[in-house]
C-alpha cells in the first residue's frame, strides 16, 4: 500500500506539462494584480539575463555532482525531464538529434523519485548517442527555476543567464527553434 504522502506526490506530478491551477477570484475590489499566465509551448522570455541557479547541483552517471558554473563559457539547454511524464519522452530524441547539431550542449535532467534506477530502465544503452542525463534529486534544481510542471527547458548563455524557457514541449527539429537554440 502507498504510503499517503506517495499518493499525493504522485497526483501532483500526474499535472505533467500543464500549468498549476488558480485560486478563485475575490471579488473585484479587493482583488490583487493577477500575476502572468505561464506560457505553455511556446518560448518565454520572462526571465532572459536572469543568472541559473549556479550553485544547485545535479547527479551524473558515476556519482559526480555538476552544477550550471561548472558549465561557465559554454551555451547549455537544460533539459527537466522524468520517465513518468509522456511528452518528455517523445521529445527526448529530437533533443539527442538537436544536440549532435548544433554548437549548444544540452543535459536533460531527470525528475525521477526513483532515482537512477528508473532513469537506467528508460535511457537503457545506446538508445541516445549525444546526450547523457543528470539526476536532480531532491528536486533542487527544479525547484530553483520555479518548474511548475514538466517537461521544462532552459537555454543559458556562456555566463549561465537565462536566455529563453519553454514548459512544455517544442519541435525542436523546426529551423526557427534551432536558430532560437543556436542563435
Amino acid at each position: 500500500m502507498r504510503t499517503p504522502v506517495l499518493m499525493l506526490t504522485a497526483l501532483a506530478l500526474a499535472g505533467c506539462n500543464q500549468a498549476a491551477p488558480t485560486a478563485p477570484e475575490a471579488p473585484a475590489a479587493a482583488a490583487p494584480a493577477k500575476p502572468a499566465a505561464i506560457p505553455i509551448n511556446t518560448i518565454d522570455r520572462s526571465h532572459a539575463g536572469e543568472p541559473g541557479p549556479a550553485a544547485v547541483t545535479w547527479e551524473m552517471k558515476g556519482g559526480t555532482k555538476q552544477k550550471l558554473s561548472d558549465h561557465k563559457g559554454m551555451k547549455m539547454l537544460v533539459n527537466l525531464w522524468a520517465t513518468w511524464c509522456a511528452p518528455c519522452i517523445a521529445e527526448m530524441p529530437a533533443l539527442d538529434k538537436l544536440a549532435g547539431e548544433v554548437p549548444v550542449m544540452v543535459l536533460p535532467i531527470s525528475q525521477d523519485m526513483e532515482g537512477w534506477q528508473a532513469v537506467d530502465k528508460f535511457w537503457g544503452t545506446d538508445k541516445f548517442k549525444n546526450i547523457e542525463s543528470g539526476l536532480d534529486q531532491p528536486g533542487s534544481y527544479a525547484e530553483a527555476v520555479k518548474a511548475r510542471g514538466l517537461p521544462v527547458t532552459i537555454l543559458y548563455d556562456e555566463e549561465g543567464r537565462e536566455v529563453w524557457r519553454v514548459s512544455g514541449t517544442l519541435d525542436w527539429g523546426s529551423a526557427e527553434v534551432r536558430k532560437a537554440v543556436a542563435g
